[in-house]
């Protein structure tokens, strides 16, 4: 005996509506990112902070996105009689008429594709701040007249040794005409 796919009417409309607002979520999403990485290039710290709270404000209305997804999942789960948790795009589209999986289909590749390009944009963020912490690092430490320990990991660094000040003379150029 072969079960019947029940069609679930407007969850076709549900689930192209829902990838429109996660496309234009992981759009948004990305524009800051990569305006966060032309302020990290540019050291201007304020632009740095201000991206990151558009990056956590857009991150907040991904979240809310999870509610209406969860819901899309868990009617195609009951729909094809498996879990929500494990219903894929390709399994979803058996549930549409045949434009709106055609529509789905289409626009899930085209949000993979966004997130991706995001998580690649937010890899080269972090390397850029991990390189300009490390290089503020070693001016620190220049000026502090420290030991100079290289532009290795910030968190293997050691305190000032024992009866070494921690004031430095700020001997930054030694200028002889």
């Amino acid at each position: 005996m072969t079960a019947t796919l029940v069609r679930a009417p407007g969850l076709g409309d549900d689930v192209v509506g829902h990838l429109d607002a996660q496309i234009a979520s992981a759009r948004r999403l990305l524009g800051v990112v990569l305006r966060q990485g032309q302020s990290i290039r540019a050291r201007d710290v304020e632009q740095v902070m201000a991206r990151l709270a558009d990056i956590q404000a857009e991150m907040g209305r991904r979240a809310a996105l999870e509610g209406t997804r969860t819901a899309i999942l868990t009617a195609a789960g009951t729909a094809l009689g498996i879990p929500p948790h494990t219903v894929t795009i390709d399994a979803l589209a058996t549930l549409l008429p045949e434009a709106h999986a055609a529509a789905a289909l289409a626009r899930s590749a085209e949000l993979r594709g966004l997130l991706a390009e995001v998580v690649r944009e937010h890899a080269i963020n972090r390397v850029l701040m991990r390189q300009e912490l490390a290089f503020l690092d070693h001016l620190m430490r220049e000026l502090g007249a420290e030991p100079d320990t290289g532009y290795g990991d910030l968190s293997m660094r050691s305190a000032p040794a024992p009866g070494r000040s921690t004031q430095a003379s700020f001997r930054t150029l030694d200028l002889q005409a």
